[in-house]
């Protein structure tokens, strides 16, 4: 709750202080694209700069996340396939899991190791 304040307070004081460096910046000027020519202040012309370049860089950081999302999914369909070949057993086909040393309960010998 108080990070959801705290971003609302700052983007009040940015628009805030977009609005002041537009309205002490009021030198106008043209901006000629391809096919059209408006005047604009230049308080106002830098303010839509600075926002479109931060629309492009949130643009290009979404897309850079979404291959990273992308990847992470890969790698744990990955990881969940090597889990179960690891978890199946390979040996003598009928399917009966061999029991290891690791899984033999405590004072018991593990199989193979006979204490002759």
């Amino acid at each position: 709750m108080l990070r959801r304040a705290a971003a609302v307070v700052a983007l009040v004081l940015i628009v805030v202080a977009a609005m002041l460096f537009t309205a002490l910046n009021q030198q106008r000027f043209d901006v000629d694209f391809a096919f059209i020519r408006f005047g604009v202040s230049s308080g106002l012309a830098l303010v839509i700069t600075f926002a479109a370049g931060l629309l492009a860089g949130a643009l290009w950081r979404s897309a850079w996340i979404a291959r990273l999302l992308a990847e992470r999914g890969r790698l744990r369909n990955a990881l969940r396939l090597a889990e179960g070949r690891a978890a199946t057993p390979q040996g003598s086909g009928t399917g009966a899991a061999v029991p290891s040393a690791a899984s033999s309960p405590a004072g018991a010998p593990a199989a193979g190791n006979d204490a002759r």
